[in-house]
């Protein structure tokens, strides 16, 4: 019968009714225009970022990759990241836990406040840190009096990367601690286990992968962010510029070598991740299909 579920042991095959499928034509014109689409805006701007990169020969492009400016603005990602990255992975934890397990007020408030910086620009994120921090900001004259420097300066930099990042693991832990209820956290707090126990043996395992998942895209923002730190930064060359900062400034500067140099690298830290990303996947997809 169309739209039955077929078992095969322990397997269920889902048979898709036979009036909603479509002619194979129709099938393959559809992933035609996918496959034209993604190569025209996806994959090709890339392949021309490394194209660019070696025109003027291999000698450019690695001169371009070891320059000082370079390695500094690579070290400041990582290190912006490396900051970053836990520090919202503590907060998603937190706050998804605090949301899919207790009911209290202003719940729905909270989650509004996770999405907000999806809504809010970039730039306007960073401008909002310059107002606060800045030196005719709010608290610029108390900070500058005690020698704290926050805008242009690294401070800044993590603050305005870390608002960006906020949601990626919150919001990927929120759904499917919801799913998975409470259930398994009151069985084992009514056999005596503590918060802390029940933590680490019940709840971490059940979302290891979401959790995973959802670092790996709070990090690849965290590389990757330009609008913000743009605004916070300073652009000053070889201390407050990050990776993305560094080739816009080769680009203005008519260094294009060196700038698609540099671009290719975060290509390829893009690239890394999305590797992981897709190991991580097959990897909670296996675990899945072995738990039924």
């Amino acid at each position: 019968m169309a739209g039955a579920i077929t078992v095969y042991g322990n397997k269920e095959t889902a048979q898709r009714p036979k009036h909603i499928t479509e002619p194979k034509y129709v099938q393959w014109i559809l992933i035609a225009i996918a496959l034209l689409f993604l190569g025209l805006v996806v994959l090709l701007p890339l392949v021309s970022v490394f194209v660019e990169g070696f025109r003027k020969g291999a000698d450019l492009y690695f001169k371009g990759l070891t320059e000082p400016d370079t390695l500094s603005a690579l070290k400041l990602t990582l290190i912006v990241a490396a900051i970053a990255v836990p520090l919202n992975t503590v907060f998603g934890v937190a706050a998804a836990w605090a949301i899919s397990k207790f009911q209290f007020k202003g719940k729905n408030f909270l989650i509004t406040l996770i999405d907000l910086p999806f809504a809010v620009s970039p730039v306007i994120a960073g401008l909002i840190y310059v107002l606060m921090f800045g030196a005719q900001g709010y608290f610029g004259p108390w900070l500058d009096d005690r020698g704290i420097q926050i805008v242009f300066a690294v401070p800044g930099i993590v603050l305005a990367t870390i608002f960006v990042t906020v949601p990626f693991v919150a919001r990927e832990l929120i759904p499917l601690m919801q799913a998975q209820g409470v259930q398994q956290e009151e069985a084992a707090a009514s056999l005596g286990a503590k918060g802390g126990s029940i933590f680490w043996r019940v709840t971490l395992p059940n979302i290891k992968w979401g959790l995973i998942y959802g670092i790996i895209l709070c990090n690849a923002r965290a590389m990757g962010e330009f609008g913000a730190v743009s605004v916070v930064s300073g652009h000053i060359r070889g201390q407050t510029n990050t990776l993305p900062l560094h080739v816009e400034i080769l680009y203005n500067e008519y260094q294009f070598s060196a700038s698609f140099a540099v671009a290719s690298l975060l290509v390829m830290l893009a690239v890394i991740t999305l590797i992981v990303k897709g190991i991580v996947e097959w990897k909670s997809g296996a675990s899945h299909a072995g738990n039924h």
